[in-house]
């Protein structure tokens, strides 16, 4: 028995980057395991859609489907957006088992990651305690997806940084949630001389645009890279199609 196809959902972005490293994650996918078929869909902007992708794997007679969001938290898209996209194209392809896996975050292997960007930016474990972070994330109007963000910088002021705090690049984040620029000068303000910005999104774009530039602005020393296709979240990809089995074989009736 075939197993099921791994959909990876992507938001899409007129920005020719953000596919280009969405397709370079997949390939690193599907080279930590070969026997895997992995697809890739976007909600807008990018071809293929995901409608598109369904109807294709519906046509060749695959069975199973495990859609795994490309967010790295529980926001509009995993609650509300591609639930809608995937009910509809159920409804259309009857034959075709479709099953939402959970959304990324957050994981130990998302902190590892920005490790890893941090570290290639030029950050070494024992500049730590004389640099301050700036965690930056898109941003959200999900108060779920807002904390998340708070929690895990708490959680990375315990690994060695002089201070952490969370920033938005979105402006629907706003009404007390700061900005990029704004959490640079806060740590500054707090009398932190060094300061990182790890930009804790998947692909380039529109809003990681806005962090470098909030992090330029307010002269940040360092800013990482995006997290991209990191070996970390090739694998975290996997254990969330893996953990999407496991969920599903828990919950099947059993045979008579």
């Amino acid at each position: 028995m075939n197993s099921p196809v791994l959909l990876l959902i992507a938001h899409g972005s007129r920005d020719p980057r953000h596919a280009a490293t969405v397709h370079a994650l997949t390939a690193r996918v599907r080279a930590l395991r070969p026997g895997l078929r992995v697809e890739t869909g976007f909600l807008d902007f990018n071809a293929p859609s995901v409608p598109r992708v369904l109807e294709r794997l519906a046509a060749q007679r695959v069975g199973e489907v495990v859609a795994l969001p490309l967010l790295l938290t529980r926001a509009f898209h995993a609650k509300s957006d591609i639930p809608a996209v995937l009910r509809e194209a159920r409804t259309g392809l009857p034959r075709l088992r479709v099953r939402q896996a959970e959304v990324l975050g957050p994981s130990p292997l998302l902190n590892s990651a920005l490790e890893r960007r941090l570290h290639e930016a030029g950050v070494r474990p024992g500049d730590r305690s004389s640099t301050g972070l700036v965690l930056a994330s898109a941003g959200s109007t999900d108060p779920e997806a807002i904390a998340v963000i708070a929690e895990i910088a708490r959680e990375l002021r315990h690994t060695g940084w002089c201070s952490v705090r969370p920033a938005f690049a979105s402006a629907v984040s706003a009404g007390g949630h700061p900005r990029t620029e704004e959490a640079v000068r806060a740590l500054r303000a707090d009398g932190v001389r060094r300061v990182a910005v790890a930009p804790y999104v998947i692909a380039p774009g529109r809003l990681p645009d806005r962090i470098a530039a909030g992090a330029a602005e307010a002269g940040a020393e360092v800013l990482a890279g995006v997290l991209g296709p990191s070996p970390e979240l090739a694998r975290l990809l996997l254990d969330r199609y893996d953990e999407s089995l496991v969920a599903a074989a828990r919950t099947a009736p059993l045979s008579a």
